[in-house]
């Protein structure tokens, strides 16, 4: 049985652990959350300049699709910024409907995860 049954929080030396893995991810979608912007920054200079009657929709598409990666994009970020909060608050890796730990294992591959996997299976049967 894992050692996480029987405590109530992590350590603050398993704090620091996953603020460390969150950062990381935290600076690198927040890198590509800037190349998406640049992307649709260029690609609306390039239709500005473009002459408006012999629009063939790709730009429209390609657009709605780096849109849709963007706000992706934002909301991972405040998930990240919000289990940093968690961390800071030292409530990190506590399922918030049942109050026990959530796996090492889950929370280093879903570090923004709020759900044991035993909560998320519990509401997929309902």
């Amino acid at each position: 049985m894992p050692e996480e049954t029987n405590k109530t929080r992590y350590s603050d030396a398993e704090l620091e652990e996953f603020r460390v893995l969150i950062q990381k991810k935290l600076d690198k979608a927040v890198g590509e959350l800037d190349f998406y912007k640049a992307q649709l920054s260029d690609l609306a200079d390039n239709e500005d300049t473009k002459s408006r009657g012999l629009d063939d929709g790709a730009g429209t598409m390609e657009s709605n699709h780096l849109n849709t990666l963007v706000a992706r994009q934002q909301k991972y970020i405040q998930h990240l910024e919000n289990a940093l909060i968690r961390i800071q608050n030292k409530i990190y890796g506590v399922c918030r409907e049942t109050g026990k730990l959530i796996a090492k294992e889950r929370l280093k591959a879903v570090p923004h995860a709020t759900l044991s996997i035993e909560a998320k299976m519990n509401r997929r049967k309902k």
